[in-house]
């Protein structure tokens, strides 16, 4: 295949930025060019709601720039992204539909979730120890301009995900608000990442053993730089950052700045950076610091790179992101032996029928996670699961998926529960056309799925589905008595029939199961 090059554009909370890359099969992502300024959109979208026009001017007038540099270049493809300074203003579409037709570029808003995906696959993807550094305890630190991804990992598995408002920019922008003299200035700086902290680590961090720490920060590969005793720049001991940043804390801006070899602007938001990182060893007793020295826009390319089957990944993502709906499930004492199996019974319905449904790999993904999901809910309101499910999937990070992908699984969850859920009935949920479909199709799998599972301690050892011509057959191998599931299976296939116009039967060491209600 031939090298093909590639434009990569993060417009973040503080800068902009744009890599060019070399792909190709031989040698995979090459970084050619790095261009990147400085503009503050974030303290405009984190302090007002809206971007100013200011700032609107300067930012197209940098996008121009790099749309001319992509010319000189000749580039192949290109993908072009905004975080939060983007996503949380008022006027996004407003902002976006000018860039638009003012630079000829197309910007697409990251959820957040979507963002700190594409650093953690620039992570896995770029550095070589990246699996081997994951066998111990680990924390992720993805410092962004208006908050900080916390991810843990533990025997090379995603635990969980957490969104904290530590972002660096909004940090400066209270402290300024504060207007805190040279000697309260730490303080100031230090309770304020505690405040936000201390309930992260007294939910999270108390039953882990964090040895390695592995930090995607814009200013960090400096101060690693400058750690004269560190025995390479990827990676320090914990003991030799805070050596560095209590040296760092005894220096003005203006010697900080000239030690690192920043400009001096930068150093306003270098110490919210280094003092969170330290806030985070001091919490985990991390014995190791690992600076990737990626940014967004590695994650962006590798991203596209793998999509478009330019490279191979060794690393298995979709199991970190069914690793982490396993890790929400146990945290609301759902029933695991449940989840495995409504899990195993929905998929390999889903399997059978690949020629009805037209669905793809990331819709099972889809399913898989719904199944894995569905009982959360009857943790915080038995009489009302299905509510409560809802907001428990929307209100917590699934690292990997986007804000619309999490809002169609809970979704198919919270339906998966109603007595006569149908195609009709789903117009206000505010998906489009396709999205509204997909739900359909996997709510109504779901269904019959849970029609299957309605005990916490039966288990099946096998489930197999094949197509018959107008009906699915359902093969189950259990040495539990199923009676009940077959009496009221008939509740849970009126969806699924009016849907692909088939009929779903159970089989169970030779009985055969069409719907008929127990009386």
């Amino acid at each position: 295949m031939s090298v093909k090059l590639f434009a990569a554009v993060d417009v973040g909370s503080y800068e902009v930025g744009m890599k060019i890359f070399e792909l190709s099969q031989k040698k995979g992502v090459k970084e050619i060019d790095y261009v990147r300024h400085r503009i503050d959109l974030g303290t405009d979208s984190y302090n007002t709601g809206r971007i100013s026009y200011e700032r609107m001017d300067e930012l197209c007038e940098l996008l121009n720039g790099f749309h001319g540099i992509m010319d000189s270049y000749k580039v192949d493809a290109y993908r072009a992204f905004g975080t939060s300074a983007i996503r949380e203003t008022e006027n996004t579409s407003v902002i976006l539909d000018q860039i638009r037709l003012r630079t000829g570029l197309t910007i697409s808003p990251l959820s957040n979730s979507e963002q700190r995906f594409l650093d953690y696959k620039s992570v896995a993807l770029k550095s070589t120890q990246f699996d081997h550094i994951i066998n111990k305890g680990t924390a992720f630190l993805d410092i962004g301009g208006g908050s900080t991804q916390v991810s843990l990992f533990s025997d090379s598995r995603l635990i969980t995900t957490v969104n904290l408002r530590l972002g660096i920019l909004r940090l400066r922008s209270m402290l300024n608000a504060l207007s805190p003299t040279t000697a309260k200035y730490e303080g100031f700086l230090n309770e304020l990442i505690d405040n936000e902290f201390h309930v992260f680590e007294e939910l999270y961090l108390k039953n882990l053993d964090i040895q390695n720490i592995i930090v995607v920060d814009d200013h960090l590969p400096a101060v690693a730089q400058r750690i004269e005793e560190a025995s390479g720049i990827e990676s320090v001991t914990g003991e030799q950052y805070v050596r560095f940043v209590e040296l760092l804390k005894t220096m003005s801006s203006e010697e900080v700045a000239k030690k690192l070899g920043i400009p001096r602007e930068n150093s306003s938001l270098l110490m919210p950076s280094v003092m969170l990182i330290k806030h985070v060893i001091d919490a985990t007793g991390a014995e190791r610091l690992w600076v990737p020295g990626v940014t967004l826009s590695d994650g962006i390319a590798y991203d596209y790179a793998e999509k478009n089957h330019i490279i191979k990944s060794t690393h298995d993502f979709e199991q970190d992101i069914i690793s982490c709906a396993n890790n929400i499930s146990l945290r609301y004492q759902a029933n695991q032996t449940l989840a495995d199996e409504l899990s195993m019974s929905a998929l390999a319905i889903f399997d059978s029928m690949k020629k009805l449904h037209g669905l793809d790999r990331r819709e099972r993904l889809l399913l898989e996670l719904s199944a894995r999901l569905r009982d959360c809910g009857r943790f915080v309101n038995m009489s009302s699961p299905a509510e409560s499910a809802y907001s428990i999937i929307m209100g917590t990070e699934i690292i990997g998926l986007s804000h619309l992908e999490r809002k169609m699984v809970a979704i198919i969850v919270s339906r998966s529960y109603l007595r006569e859920p149908s195609y009709s009935g789903m117009s206000e949920v505010g998906l489009n056309e396709k999205g509204l479909l997909t739900v359909t199709k996997l709510t109504a799998i779901l269904r019959v799925a849970n029609g299957m599972a309605r005990s916490y301690r039966k288990r099946y050892r096998t489930v197999k589905a094949a197509l018959k011509g107008k009906e699915l057959i359902i093969s189950v191998d259990s040495d539990s008595d199923i009676s009940l599931e077959k009496g009221l299976f008939s509740e849970h296939i009126n969806m699924f029939e009016e849907v692909f116009g088939v009929r779903p039967v159970i089989r169970s060491k030779g009985m055969r199961y069409e719907g008929l209600v127990l009386g």
